[in-house]
């Protein structure tokens, strides 16, 4: 049995692993079976990678701050939007500038346009969303009591039906709201996918940790010089 400390990677499932897998092959970190076919949540990577043996979780991108932040995981790659809607206590050393989009407030364009949809301070007003925390926290700070009705998906459908006024939601091309005759209203925020660290790992397995964020780095500098 080998005696070399094990590394933990948590990756997200989903879209953003089809751009993670280029910056893994640019450090040498890439997982030893086809993450993207396997039924498999535990791959293993390289046997013997800066002194360390690599493993990979394939998990919910929901989940990888959970397992980085509880010490299942050493490090994972996470959505900045998670990072600021579940504010785990994990570092986050490197933005990877993949998964770029954005979060915003979006409605139907006639919505917009009536200013009696829009709530006074003091109004209220029906968000459909999965970002219950960064919607309370944006009314909040504009004075509008927000009623959070949280959805996992089909977001765009809400305020078809007369579920809520409007959505807070991923937006990456437009396409769907388009399709579904919305728009954006607002852009809270612009996402990319961090490097995000367990602390204690970040002290415990420094040189190994450091390795790959080093290592990361460059594949993303590679990547934008590509």
């Amino acid at each position: 049995m080998s005696d070399k400390p094990v590394l933990t990677i948590a990756l997200s499932k989903g879209r953003i692993l089809e751009q993670t897998l280029p910056l893994l092959a640019f450090a040498g970190l890439l997982p030893q079976e086809d993450v993207q076919k396997t039924r498999k949540l535990m791959v293993d990577g390289p046997d013997d990678w800066a002194g360390s043996k690599i493993r990979f979780l394939i998990i919910r991108a929901a989940d990888v701050c959970t397992y980085v932040e509880k010490g299942a995981a050493d490090l994972g790659i996470s959505g900045r939007d998670l990072l600021m809607e579940l504010r785990p206590h994990v570092y986050e050393p490197l933005d990877l500038k993949i998964g770029k989009c954005r979060l915003s407030i979006c409605a139907p364009k006639e919505t917009i346009e009536a200013e009696r949809s829009k709530p006074a301070v003091g109004g209220r007003i029906r968000i459909a969303t999965k970002y219950d925390y960064l919607t309370e926290q944006y009314y909040q700070q504009q004075g509008i009591q927000a009623d959070i009705i949280h959805l996992y998906g089909s977001m765009e459908l809400a305020p078809l039906v007369g579920l809520a006024d409007r959505i807070v939601d991923v937006v990456e091309t437009g396409n769907t709201l388009k399709a579904n005759g919305l728009q954006e209203e607002v852009k809270l925020f612009d996402i990319s996918s961090r490097l995000i660290a367990n602390p204690a790992s970040f002290v415990t397995k420094k040189r190994q940790v450091q390795a790959v964020i080093e290592k990361m780095r460059l594949a993303v500098q590679g990547m934008e010089n590509s």
